[in-house]
């Protein structure tokens, strides 16, 4: 489960809020299904990434799993702050899962905004957001719980149509000792739909807490222009940071010295080939010719990777 487990346990884990203090805008690489392990995470803190989500985890199969933990979460100790990412609908399974990722990350996050049907139908995900109450007493629970006062606990929501009920959800959180909310700023129905930039400027407003933007933002510029437009504390990535893993250092679109990073870094993660595949195939997008994709998309070992961008691009 946990990568150099001695070292992370004697590191002096931080307190994720600090970054908010620090008075500049927070850059945050999203959590995502397959794609933000480990392996990515150490890329993406390489270019001025200043915090890292694991992928979103079922607390009660974790919980209940070894084996589930074993696949689910693995971190080293460079791999910091780490928020870790639940699913879950009762609070002391969120506390049980809390208490075993405690003492190797810095926070966890309860999933209030994955629109996907499974996760509806299980009550996880953005159904959450129809219960406040509840949201309210899974913070309380961990809060109460987790004896480390440093150790943050976030939700990522979604917003109404009416946002009077965003709001009151919110304020609901912040009272029961949430340490920051990340606003997709769309609702459950939306999915390709511009994002509502005015909403999220609207919570911002309404609480005293960090608010977190998220949504459609591809750049360091709409990063910029997002902060701008709502006066969120911190800039929540996902797709921007997979087409390239530098842009929250100011690069347009992947340079190949990123490349060769990943390369490096998947190699020494272990990581499976498909994973390793599909983080290039995102990254190369903009910079490769369709004829390029055809070759490129379809090769079927490491091996045929690592000599077609030797032979293409000297990494």
């Amino acid at each position: 489960m946990i990568g150099d487990i001695v070292e992370t346990k004697q590191c002096q884990l931080k307190d994720p809020v600090d970054l908010f203090r620090s008075g500049q805008v927070v850059k945050i690489c999203a959590p995502m299904v397959r794609y933000s392990k480990l392996a990515f995470r150490t890329l993406v803190r390489k270019y001025s990434c200043d915090l890292c989500y694991t992928p979103m985890i079922v607390a009660a199969d974790f919980v209940r799993s070894a084996k589930a933990r074993d696949s689910e979460f693995t971190t080293n100790k460079g791999d910091h702050p780490l928020i870790v990412q639940f699913a879950a609908k009762e609070a002391q399974v969120l506390c049980d899962a809390a208490c075993i990722v405690c003492p190797f990350a810095d926070g966890i996050d309860l999933n209030c905004g994955c629109p996907q049907r499974w996760a509806m139908a299980e009550g996880y995900g953005a159904c959450l957001i129809n219960k406040p109450e509840l949201v309210r007493d899974m913070v309380r629970h961990v809060r109460n719980q987790i004896d480390n006062p440093r150790f943050s606990v976030s939700i990522k929501i979604r917003i109404h149509e009416d946002l009077k009920r965003t709001v009151d959800l919110c304020q609901k959180a912040e009272a029961a000792g949430v340490s920051w909310i990340t606003v997709h700023g769309r609702s459950v129905e939306e999915r390709h739909q511009p994002v509502h930039y005015d909403a999220i400027k609207i919570i911002k407003q309404s609480m005293s807490i960090p608010i977190v933007a998220n949504g459609d933002i591809k750049t360091l510029k709409d990063a910029e222009n997002v902060h701008h437009l709502t006066g969120a504390d911190g800039i929540m990535v996902a797709r921007g940071l997979l087409a390239n893993p530098a842009m929250f250092a100011g690069y347009e679109e992947t340079p190949l010295k990123c490349i060769q990073d990943w390369v490096d870094i998947a190699l020494e993660h272990g990581t499976p080939f498909t994973c390793f595949h599909h983080h290039l195939m995102y990254m190369m997008e903009r910079i490769t010719s369709k004829q390029e994709k055809k070759v490129f998309n379809v090769l079927s070992s490491t091996s045929a990777v690592l000599d077609y961008l030797n032979n293409f691009y000297g990494v």
